[in-house]
């Protein structure tokens, strides 16, 4: 799913301590920064950055659209990610994955 966020522009910090610490980078003075870290105030990124804090998919939907999304936009395009669930939220179902599951068949326990 990254790859499909970049080519739409999407900026992204790869998950982890970076964005708690603020080894990020800082985004352009005024900017306004959707984000999903939990350190969200103004001039955290940024001097005179305005930050707010969402969702994984709001943040997609706001990366897609380049700006914060409608009521309805957002409810058209959850509608498209809650159609698709099954195979959206698998990502950490390690035991439904059939990659996984056959690399476990292989591990001594």
């Amino acid at each position: 799913h990254y790859g499909v966020l970049g080519t739409a522009g999407a900026r992204m910090e790869m998950p982890g301590c970076s964005l708690c610490m603020g080894n990020q980078a800082q985004v352009k003075e005024g900017a306004t920064v959707f984000s999903t870290s939990t350190r969200n105030f103004p001039n955290r990124l940024g001097k005179n950055s305005n930050v707010y804090l969402g969702s994984a998919e709001l943040a997609s939907i706001c990366s897609k659209l380049g700006r914060i999304p409608t009521k309805e936009e957002y409810m058209a395009d959850m509608g498209v990610l809650t159609a698709a669930s099954d195979t959206v939220y698998q990502y950490l179902n390690f035991d439904k994955i059939k990659d996984y599951q056959d690399k476990a068949d292989t591990v001594a326990a």
